[in-house]
């Protein structure tokens, strides 16, 4: 105790222009931070799971065909549907299925679209399932 005797009882120094910093603000200083911005958001789009769109049977294919006949000639009836169709995904490989029970607005056979009543736009060679409930 003795070496610091001279300055032991001398005050501290404080700045008149700059008050103190907060408790809280100091402790800002040492929280933790994301050096890598946008690194969870990656790993939670990469771990993200998506279907691969599957190749459709000529038998299946002619079934739908048949589906979208009928449908053609009753579309002014706005006739309901229950339709699965593959939708891709925006971001990576693949995409998922949609499965609704919908009316059909129109068909447009030159972009080979299906237009829902929703206005979901669905292409025919994405379609899985279609059939017209009555």
């Amino acid at each position: 105790m003795d070496k610091y005797k001279d300055i032991i009882n001398i005050r501290h120094f404080e700045p008149r222009n700059h008050p103190r910093m907060s408790l809280y603000a100091r402790s800002a200083q040492f929280a933790p931070f994301a050096a890598l911005t946008g690194y969870e958001e990656q790993v939670a789009e990469t771990g993200r799971l998506t279907d691969e769109k599957r190749e459709i049977e000529e038998g299946l294919m002619s079934i739908i065909n048949d589906e979208l006949i009928k449908i053609k000639n009753t579309i002014k009836d706005s006739p309901k549907v229950k339709i699965t169709y593959f939708v891709p995904d925006k971001r990576k490989a693949g995409g998922k299925y949609i499965t609704k029970e919908i009316t059909v607005k129109k068909l447009d056979e030159y972009n080979q679209l299906i237009i829902l009543s929703d206005s979901t736009k669905v292409l025919i060679n994405d379609i899985i399932q279609l059939e017209i409930i009555k």
